[in-house]
This record gives structure tokens, sequence and C-alpha cells, in this order.
């Protein structure tokens, strides 16, 4: 598309990037729907945090709108409350995720769950931050070795 057409629909580029933010989000939670769901809740669950973060072509496409957005939104106010329910979104999903393991018996301990949800959610953000600006230092392998390691962390598991 040129330049010229882009701007016939968005007049901004605020505009375009949350288009483009709304269309990644959509893209995620419809892959989330149709993932085929193992029925062992540990295997479920690193199928569902693997959906954001950047493993692979497409999915690094989406972090980096996911990146480019959020580093908009700072400063745009035009787009912040959009952005504000993205990062809700999120928290929600990973206080379920928690929430469920606690529910399950897969939780280590006394696990504070909305602390637990908070620190899965940080640790996603920044693996796409350093996945997407330092993918040489950061390969899709390390991300996924990453959250399996997190994981087991939270479940109790020696690593």
């Amino acid at each position: 598309m040129s330049l010229g057409s882009l701007r016939h629909y968005f007049v901004t580029q605020s505009e375009l990037l949350a288009f483009s933010m709304q269309l990644v989000s959509e893209r995620v939670m419809r892959r989330m729907k149709e993932l085929k769901l193992t029925g062992d809740p540990r295997q479920n669950i690193e199928l569902i945090v693997a959906q954001l973060v950047p493993l692979d072509e497409e999915r690094l496409a989406e972090s980096e709108v996911w990146l480019a957005f959020m580093g908009r939104a700072v400063g745009d106010p035009s787009i912040r409350a959009f952005s504000l329910q993205v990062h809700d979104q999120l928290y929600n999903g990973f206080l379920s995720i928690v929430s469920g393991m606690v529910v399950q018996g897969l939780a280590a301990g006394d696990l504070d769950v909305e602390l637990e949800a908070k620190r899965l959610h940080a640790l996603v953000d920044g693996l796409v931050v350093h996945g997407v600006t330092r993918p040489e230092r950061l390969t899709a392998a390390e991300i996924n070795r990453v959250l399996l390691y997190h994981l087991d962390q939270m479940m109790g598991k020696r690593s």
C-alpha cells in the first residue's frame, strides 16, 4: 500500500498504530481460541503463553506492532485508553492462568496469585521487548527456555 493510500484511511500515525494493535489483538485471540489443548494443564499454559512472545516471524511482527503501539501510547492521550485496555486484558489473562494453576494444584506452596500474575506479565513483556530489540541475544529458543524455567519455578520444580 502506498503512503498516500494509508493517509486516506488513517489521518495520524496513532490511528494506524491503534488499528494495527486491534488487528494484532484479534489475531492472538483467534489463535488462542483455535489452540488444540492437550488435556495436560502445564502444556496448555505453555501453549497459551507462547502465543504472546516472538517465537516465529508472525509473532515477531505482532510483537513489533505491540512495542510500537505501547511506546506511542505513553505520550499520546488519543490511544492511551486503548493501551490500558490491552494491558488489562493481558493482566487478566495472566491472573486467570495463575489462578488456574492454584485451583488445579499445580502451583508451589502458598503462591501469591496477584503478585505471580504481575510477575508473569512483566516477564512476558520483557521477553517481547528483548526478543524484538535484541533477537541475536535472546533467540526464540531462549525465550521459550526462560518461560519454561519460570513456570517450573511457579510450580515448585527445580530446573
